[in-house]
């Protein structure tokens, strides 16, 4: 007799791949057919119930076969093997339309679960470009680059052209409006974050990088954000936002950030900077509560006299 485990240990990692997709169709979309994993995943009615099998073996119990519906649903005591089912997880899958390994399916929702995003404007480099700055991070090489940059301080060289930059690049970084690149910047000996539209060239040399992200010191601390509703909201809509956040009605939201985000973080979540909290509560829902522990490291995030 097959143990479980070794049964566990023995299943490929395509297979793996739909066995999570089970698990994840099951939970989010009440149930999961067998026609529902041919279709994700392009295979036959007969492989789909055999992964089905599969998983019943694997996870006895957890799925029950229900006629109403002519497919599996879960049990009440259903507990995840395969899948994590985290909304921080399952979320962005659904929105992509992804059935783990597969995808994208157009039109067809394989989750049967219908999503929106906000239509805003492409901020993105070419392709060539791109892959000159992943190349570069990849292989641990120098990149020289061109950069527009919106800085007065950085863009004083009185030409026509961007600046030519040498740069040791180590991380891209979404922020959620646009994509940078981190990397140390030989000219200012520092790491600094360049903002990928903003490269208008970009050549990934042979040399070898001899600074990376281990060297960031700004990007390997990291510090807590200490955050509460904005005390200019009422009572009800303080405590809606700590529902928001999973937070008890009497505590403080807290997000550990890399410093090298920390400014990121303060704009993406509209949140009060200033010492007497003098911003629009309905604009700024959060206020920051350990500023002078957060300034040093995100000033540029930091406003002041703002109403």
């Amino acid at each position: 007799m097959i143990s479980k485990e070794k049964m566990w240990l023995d299943v490929k990692w395509a297979t793996r791949q739909r066995l999570q997709y089970i698990e994840m169709m099951a939970w989010y979309g009440g149930v999961v057919t067998r026609g529902d994993v041919a279709k994700a995943f392009g295979i036959s009615d007969a492989a789909a119930t055999k992964d089905l099998k599969l998983y019943s073996d694997l996870a006895p119990g957890n799925l029950v076969y229900q006629h109403g519906v002519f497919g599996f649903v879960p049990n009440e005591h259903f507990a995840a093997v395969f899948a994590d089912l985290a909304p921080a997880r399952a979320l962005p899958i659904i929105a992509a339309n992804l059935a783990v390994a597969n995808g994208p399916y157009g039109v067809e929702l394989i989750y049967g679960l219908a999503s929106a995003s906000l239509p805003l404007p492409v901020r993105l480099p070419s392709p060539q470009i791109l892959a000159q700055i992943t190349r570069a991070i990849r292989g641990r090489r120098k990149l020289r680059i061109r950069y527009r940059s919106l800085s007065d301080r950085e863009d004083r060289t009185g030409q026509d052209s961007p600046a030519q930059r040498m740069l040791e690049p180590h991380t891209l970084v979404d922020t959620g409006t646009r994509w940078h690149v981190r990397a140390y910047h030989e000219e200012s000996c520092d790491f600094r974050d360049f903002v990928l539209s903003r490269i208008t060239h970009a050549e990934c040399l042979d040399t070898p990088a001899e600074s990376g992200g281990q060297y960031d010191e700004d990007w390997t601390e990291t510090v807590s954000l200490q955050l509460a509703p904005h005390s200019g909201l009422d009572v009800l809509k303080r405590e809606s936002l700590l529902l928001d956040y999973g937070v008890a009605s009497d505590g403080v939201i807290e997000v550990d950030v890399r410093r090298a985000l920390l400014g990121y973080v303060l704009q993406r979540m509209n949140v009060d900077t200033t010492p007497d909290h003098a911003m629009n509560p309905n604009a700024y829902q959060l206020m920051l509560l350990n500023r002078d522990e957060i300034e040093p490291f995100a000033a540029w995030a930091f406003y002041s006299g703002l109403s």
